[in-house]
């Protein structure tokens, strides 16, 4: 037999209303899965067996349960935080493409170097591509050159394929 819950879950909603906001959110699973929680403890479930059941760990589920106590179904809406804000202004970026522009091909080592020698910012090559990704800027492998191929190569092979 297992041993009551301590912590008392609220019910800021009736089990009715919580069952037809499940059922219109199948397509935000992140927070579905939040009220499948919540569900599961209006059930009686233990946080535990609640948050076994929809596959996260214990500490989350209390981390759920909390946030639902204190707000509601606002509580469990994600926040996302939006990450680290950008070393380069939006200004910076447009000059950075301008300068780009100039030049038809760059190697991320290059564009690392002209962002520092330009704005005195100091990014991984990493980054560099992800900054270059994101202001539509493509990267692909370089084309060799062979210095045994002759000028008129086009020509020959045109003759050739007659």
């Amino acid at each position: 037999m297992s041993c009551p819950e301590r912590i008392h879950i609220e019910k800021h909603i009736s089990w009715e209303k919580l069952d037809k906001r499940i059922k219109n959110l199948e397509n935000d699973t992140k927070v579905l899965k939040r009220l499948y929680f919540i569900k599961y403890r209006y059930e009686g479930k233990m946080v535990s067996e609640s948050a076994k059941l929809v596959g996260v760990t214990k500490r989350v589920g209390y981390i759920w349960q909390k946030r639902w106590n204190e707000k509601g179904y606002e509580g469990l809406i994600p926040r996302y935080a939006g990450g680290r804000p950008s070393k380069l202004t939006d200004q910076q970026k447009e000059q950075l493409v301008e300068l780009l522009n100039k030049q038809d091909t760059w190697t991320t080592e290059e564009v690392r170097t002209l962002i520092v020698k330009n704005f005195d910012i100091t990014y991984t090559l990493k980054q560099i591509r992800i900054i270059l990704k994101n202001i539509g800027m493509r990267n692909a492998k370089p084309f060799v050159h062979d210095y045994r191929k002759p000028e008129n190569a086009d020509d020959i092979l045109k003759k050739a394929c007659q």
